[in-house]
């Protein structure tokens, strides 16, 4: 049999579960400490003001006082990604429906808030308590649905990459579309305008009529969650399907 896989030291202090030291000065700094000094940094200046010698000044210690808390720039941002996550809403008995809708909006809001974590949230697992404690929430708001362990798992995976990927559009479209400065695009009317530019209705015949119709024409309905209301309806009238599915098959509990 294998051994138990150990936490690395970040996630042991992450948790709370390193010893604590016995003898010597209580020290000035922790890793809460740390973290909150670099989320403050990254929200004025993004993830390129953040680095171990950025932090340590913002703390009032030397650069090297921060490894004994955080191995690398890649363990502070896990930390970063953890602790800018305020507590998740609590089903508080809704239906699942609603609390999951708000849920997934309250995801997306927290990355509009704080768009540096559209750099290192998209793909990484949640490991922290604070963002897994958010997954708990969520699969607690699906019991009695039918759904198992692994569909519930799933349909929180996709309400948060649905929620990444709408605050990705909605920060691209009030910032520009920076990688394109070269076509000077600052927005999605000026992508609208690109697209009808250079579509040809016989090779593209239903992107270009959407396109000439206005369906790119601006910024407003993702602003205003219109889009964003849309998209999630879909996202939750598929989870819905699926659940009628399994009460059809008797595994409703």
């Amino acid at each position: 049999m294998e051994p138990a896989r150990r936490l690395s030291p970040m996630l042991e202090r992450m948790w709370g579960r390193e010893p604590a030291p016995r003898r010597g000065p209580r020290p000035r700094i922790d890793l809460a400490t740390i973290t909150a000094a670099a989320i403050e940094i990254a929200d004025a200046d993004g993830l390129a003001g953040v680095s171990m010698g950025s932090v340590a000044s913002r703390v009032g210690v030397a650069a090297t006082a921060l490894y004994r808390y955080v191995g690398s720039k890649e363990d502070l941002l896990t930390s970063m990604a953890d602790a800018v996550v305020p507590a998740p809403p609590e089903p508080g008995g809704r239906p699942w429906r609603d609390y999951l809708a708000q849920w997934t909006k309250a995801q997306r809001d927290i990355v509009l808030e704080h768009d540096w974590l559209l750099s290192i949230s998209r793909f990484a697992p949640p490991l922290g308590p604070r963002r897994l404690l958010w997954l708990d929430r969520a699969l607690a708001a699906l019991d009695g649905t039918g759904l198992d362990d692994g569909e519930k798992i799933n349909v929180a995976s996709s309400l948060t990459g649905y929620a990444l990927t709408d605050a990705a559009l909605v920060h691209n479209a009030g910032s520009g579309f920076g990688e394109f400065d070269e076509t000077d695009i600052g927005g999605v009317s000026d992508y609208g305008d690109l697209l009808a530019e250079v579509l040809d209705p016989e090779t593209y015949p239903a992107l270009s009529a959407a396109v000439r119709a206005g369906a790119l024409g601006g910024v407003e309905g993702w602003v205003d969650d219109e889009d964003f209301r849309f998209g999630l309806g879909l996202l939750l009238d598929g989870v819905e399907r699926l659940i009628a599915r399994r009460a059809s098959e008797g595994r409703t509990r």
